[in-house]
């Protein structure tokens, strides 16, 4: 390859990427870097699907188990963070290999993608409002000021909503028009996208979070709630936990927090494919496409040649 491209293997939730990533780290000569939110966080491990050491193949990873669960992960430390790792990694002959679901995290990383500052006088006073009425009241004067925002965060989320209602009270703009571009910041950047139908899926995901209740997830969960899983600001909103939190405080029955969790699940992975499809820069691969490793090889390759021309 003529110059070190940086590798993002997206896609839903359970489509199989962490396979692919891994293919991709062996045949590139590179390094697995997480961009999931929650696998930043130690000692979440099965609600995450988190790669077991023994299972990585001898491939280092970056960003897994870095934070405790009390501790705040916003998208700008994260993006300070890869970038900085994959600076390391490029600088020693390896190819940053990029895997997770969230596309906000991935595009901070990936794009041209500038942070405003922060207020932390009016994030005080967001935040009371929020602890005060909810987070309903506050998405919908997100969505008086900026309809975009609004649309695009849910109404349950509502770090999110405090954060864009602090960026419009700081800058005066709209906190959509500070959402990164489709413009990479670094040219020799390729994103290979994982290709599966619904169907299959939802299947996946089915048995994925049967398998998650089965290997011991409650216990986990119980586990973290005596680290402080409950306060923290970012942790506790993670699918799964959350579910599991309400059943262990008697909120609801087990397997009204096993079907929760799947519903949830699937919702989210419906917002990750809807986000990636929009991005008509990811190279699509099948899922059970055998040649799927040397079609996501050869995109690799052919933007490490020519950045303005890739596959």
């Amino acid at each position: 390859m003529a110059g070190i491209p940086i590798v993002a293997v997206v896609g839903a939730t359970a489509s199989g990427k962490t396979g692919l990533s891994l293919d991709l780290a062996e045949r590139l000569g590179g390094e697995i870097v997480n961009t999931d939110a929650m696998q930043v966080y130690r000692g979440m491990d099965i609600g995450t699907a988190k790669l077991p050491p023994a299972e990585r193949r001898g491939i280092p990873h970056h960003l897994l188990d870095t934070l405790t669960v009390r501790d705040l992960a916003t998208v700008a430390q994260f993006q300070t963070w890869a970038r900085t790792i994959d600076a390391e990694l490029r600088d020693a002959g390896r190819v940053p290999v990029l895997v997770g679901g969230s596309a906000l995290y991935t595009r901070a990383i990936l794009d041209r993608f500038e942070f405003p500052g922060t207020d932390r006088d009016v994030r005080r006073e967001l935040e009371a409002e929020l602890e005060r009425g909810g987070s309903a009241a506050l998405h919908e004067r997100l969505r008086e000021l900026d309809p975009d925002a609004g649309a695009r965060i849910q109404v349950e989320n509502g770090r999110r909503i405090v954060r864009a209602l602090e960026v419009i009270a700081i800058t005066g703009r709209a906190y959509s028009a500070s959402l990164p571009t489709l413009e990479y910041a670094d040219p020799l950047s390729i994103q290979i996208g994982v290709d599966i139908d619904r169907p299959t899926l939802d299947q996946r995901i089915e048995q994925r979070v049967d398998a998650m209740f089965e290997s011991g997830f409650v216990d986990e969960v119980e586990r973290l709630l005596g680290e402080g899983l409950a306060d923290g600001p970012t942790a506790r909103r993670a699918i799964g936990y959350r579910e599991v939190a309400a059943h262990l405080a008697g909120l609801i029955g087990l397997d009204e927090a096993r079907e929760q969790t799947k519903t949830a699940t699937r919702r989210f992975a419906r917002r990750q494919d809807g986000w990636f499809r929009k991005d008509p820069r990811i190279v699509w691969v099948d899922h059970d496409d055998p040649g799927r490793v040397d079609r996501a090889v050869a995109a690799v390759e052919s933007v490490a040649q020519d950045p303005a021309h890739p596959a």
